[in-house]
């Protein structure tokens, strides 16, 4: 069963980056949402993560992300307060339920 998800009315409107390694349908998710999303996979493919990272830092984006290392990155980086990242972890089991389970 699909559930639909409901965004808080003050988050809505954010400018996200989601890193390549995000799904296509999280990000159709969050633009669905009437957040304005650049999604890494379509347009950054291949790019370091420290270009990804100065891009939503350029753009004052907060990033989306499943990799670990951009925590360490981020923190070394002094991020304005403007910028962040966003960390998902899931379970095998969690990936197979997306987007609903988030």
């Amino acid at each position: 069963m699909r559930r639909s998800i409901q965004f808080p009315s003050e988050i809505v409107g954010m400018r996200y980056l989601t890193n390549e390694n995000i799904p296509p349908s999280v990000v159709h998710l969050l633009r669905g949402a009437g957040h304005d999303v650049l999604s890494a996979l379509e347009s950054m493919a291949g790019r370091s993560d420290v270009d990804v990272l100065a891009q939503a830092t350029s753009e004052n984006r907060v990033l989306v992300t499943f990799d670990k290392d951009f925590g360490e990155l981020a923190f070394g980086s002094h991020l304005p307060a403007s910028s962040g990242v966003i960390l998902f972890r899931m379970t095998q089991r969690g990936r197979a339920e997306e987007p609903a389970s988030l």
